[in-house]
């Protein structure tokens, strides 16, 4: 028994700490509960067995609180200092040092969704690192040997891929890689497919495919685990993840990005049908290059062989008897037409002296009287006595004759 503060004798109970801290705490439980409370994180801290502690403030005050290794692992989303959030959690008093703390179930950021912080979180974190630089992408085969699919054997993806492949590329063969593509884990089963198929001898090209889906489908493409095994794959990948207004971590990691699953397929295949229409095209244009080139080869050995012909000792001969005939023929001409002038000029000269001989003075009447003496030309009657024999000659013929008078000019 011990005396009230008003000096009465009553019965005293006096509690243990931990019987207090109890008692305190499943009070708190009945009348409290697990309740949602907002705050701004502060010093944090992260334990190597997993756990989070941080202090959860306002401006008015502050609690701290925990969150154990199991349920952080259930948060999508980095904790960081600074990062208002919503808390679940059951309110209790730490034993150890006598502290009201929050034990935290679930936590979401505070005006915006978990899932989206962590994609940008990690967006942000793995562009940092330089995973997503254009430099560091692989180039796509033009024609692949074997193709790696990595997706759920049993979804539309792979039936998409193998639809497509059949009729662009039939020969070209497909090497599934099954994996589960979404729920809890399916991260580490797609980063191991990813792995195996890319060690398979002849695997040049890899398609990473999956359909559409909420954005908490197509969270295993969201993961670092997948993102890591992108950039470490050896093999030129091509994403092919939802549908085209879907962006995912693993489309910024992978060499390059399809809209669709199908699309990724006709990125990665080419048309055998327009390779068969471009060989057809390329080979007439090869055709008639050749054509051509073979026609200035004929052109340059037919001019070849003329130069031959006429650098040849027969062909010199033969230019040179050429040459030597038809310098003949000149020269007979030349000769012809110069003995002809020479004919005309002589005939010319022929009729004047024709004209100027004294013969042709006499076909017009006229007399040549020379004396018979000393055969002189007779100009004058003074030139000759009486008696004196003289020669006439006429135009035809001529006569002797003796001077019988003699009668000067004018007689």
């Amino acid at each position: 028994m011990s005396e009230n503060p008003a000096g009465s004798a009553e019965p005293r109970r006096a509690y243990r700490v931990s019987e207090l801290l109890g008692g305190l705490n499943a009070l708190l439980e009945e009348r409290v509960g697990r309740v949602w409370v907002v705050g701004e994180i502060a010093n944090l801290h992260r334990a190597a067995s997993g756990h989070r502690y941080f202090t959860l403030k306002d401006a008015d005050g502050q609690l701290r609180a925990a969150l154990f290794r199991g349920n952080a692992a259930r948060v999508p989303f980095e904790l960081e200092d600074g990062l208002e959030v919503v808390a679940y959690a059951d309110v209790n008093i730490y034993a150890d040092r006598g502290e009201l703390q929050l034990v935290v179930h679930k936590l979401e950021p505070r005006g915006r969704g978990a899932l989206q912080l962590a994609f940008e979180q990690l967006r942000a974190r793995l562009a940092d690192e330089g995973l997503f630089e254009a430099d560091r992408k692989q180039s796509l085969p033009p024609f692949p040997r074997c193709v790696g699919v990595v997706t759920s054997p049993t979804g539309a993806a792979v039936r998409d891929v193998i639809q497509v492949t059949g009729r662009r590329s039939p020969s070209t063969p497909l090497l599934i890689s099954p994996t589960r593509v979404q729920g809890e884990g399916s991260e580490h089963e797609i980063a191991a497919a990813l792995d195996a198929v890319a060690k398979r001898p002849g695997v040049d090209l890899i398609l990473l495919v999956r359909g559409g889906g909420s954005l908490e489908d197509l969270w295993a493409f969201n993961t670092e685990a997948v993102a890591r095994a992108i950039a470490r794959c050896p093999v030129p990948l091509i994403s092919g993840v939802g549908h085209e207004t879907d962006l995912t971590i693993a489309d910024l990691v992978a060499d390059l990005r399809a809209p669709t699953p199908s699309a990724a397929a006709e990125q990665g295949l080419a048309d055998r049908r327009e390779l068969a229409l471009r060989l057809g095209r390329e080979g007439r244009r090869l055709l008639a290059a050749l054509q051509a080139r073979l026609g200035r080869s004929r052109d340059r050995l037919r001019a070849g062989q003329g130069a031959l012909r006429l650098l040849s000792p027969m062909a010199r001969l033969a230019d040179q008897r050429r040459r030597l005939e038809a310098a003949g023929q000149d020269l007979g001409r030349g000769m012809g037409l110069q003995a002809e002038r020479r004919r005309s000029a002589l005939a010319r000269c022929a009729g004047q002296l024709d004209s100027l001989s004294p013969l042709a003075v006499l076909g017009r009447g006229y007399a040549l009287t020379t004396r018979t003496r000393d055969g002189a030309i007779v100009r004058r009657a003074a030139e000759l006595k009486v008696g004196e024999q003289v020669d006439v000659r006429l135009a035809q013929g001529g006569l002797e004759a003796r001077v019988e008078a003699l009668r000067e000019e004018g007689g």
